[in-house]
């Protein structure tokens, strides 16, 4: 089980016809996912060019508190209100070397 730093970027491309709703719900997420133990930083952008773009970029204490994290009230409810609503998702987990 690594204690490393983990750094978090999440690539999501919502569908058009759920935008408006699903931005708020993502912004919504921030306030609660900082106050997560072990959060470092947890930021939102959303693309200049495709407004249906989203990446989080975070940074976690560790692996083990970024998934205590994932299971958390805020996570599980953005998870049930974005089922079939995202049109593309990509996950990456990185350490620094």
């Amino acid at each position: 089980m690594s204690t490393s730093p983990l750094t978090i970027i999440a690539k999501v491309i919502v569908k058009s016809e759920s935008r408006e709703e699903l931005e708020s719900e993502l912004f919504a997420l921030l306030e609660p996912s900082r106050k997560d133990p072990g959060c470092v930083l947890y930021d939102l952008h959303q693309s200049d060019e495709d407004p249906n773009l989203f990446l989080f970029y975070e940074t976690w204490e560790s692996k083990p508190l970024w998934e205590a994290h994932m299971e958390t009230p805020h996570l599980k409810h953005w998870r049930a209100i974005s089922e079939g609503k995202i049109a593309d998702f990509e996950l990456l987990q990185m350490t620094k070397k």
